[in-house]
């Protein structure tokens, strides 16, 4: 072998040691040096990392509630509610607004992928427009009078490129209240 042969598996040989018996030494001795008395520690919820468990939860929905007058619940993050852009490919759903909502006449959503869904509460929808990706609203019928639910939640589809009218938009409509978006193409 050559000299230099030699040189580098010394080398590589000396590193593998160090790494097989050096590591767990230089390990143990960092962890003495951290181990505090029992008064001093923490308590074991204060050491615990957070929870990594997703809850699908919509980012800022009080806020966005308070702004904007929708009660956005939760999804998968493929449908987000946007800023209204006759440009852009958006989900369009129109409201009636009301004296007491403080809803906006015309919500828009971006949908990011072919699938998606978006738990929410909508009030007073009429009227549904898809733009590059069709989907399926689910409506709950609601009781004009008291606000509350006044039949079983329905299934409007609509196309791509397409649109609908849906409770108080058909003739002798029901207010309706939108509780899903779901994305299916």
């Amino acid at each position: 072998m050559t000299s230099r042969v030699r040189t580098t598996l010394a080398a590589v040989g000396a590193t593998a040691l160090i790494a097989l018996f050096g590591a767990p030494a230089i390990a143990s001795t960092g962890q003495q040096s951290l181990t505090t008395s029992a008064a001093d520690s923490p308590s074991t919820s204060d050491t615990q990392p957070p929870s990594a468990v997703e809850d699908f939860a919509y980012p800022n929905a009080a806020s966005i509630l308070k702004d904007k007058g929708i009660k956005l619940i939760k999804g998968d993050g493929h449908i987000t509610l946007a800023d209204c852009d006759q440009g852009s490919q958006q989900i369009r759903i129109s409201t009636v607004k009301g004296e007491t909502a403080d809803q906006q006449a015309t919500y828009c959503f971006q949908a990011t992928a072919k699938t998606g869904y978006l738990t929410l509460e909508l009030p007073h929808v009429f009227y549904l427009r898809a733009a590059d990706h069709p989907f399926t609203a689910s409506l709950t019928p609601q009781d004009p009078t008291q606000g509350t639910p006044a039949g079983p939640t329905q299934q409007v589809d609509v196309a791509k490129g397409g649109f609908k009218s849906v409770g108080e938009g058909t003739a002798a409509g029901t207010p309706t209240t939108l509780v899903e978006i779901r994305v299916t193409g």
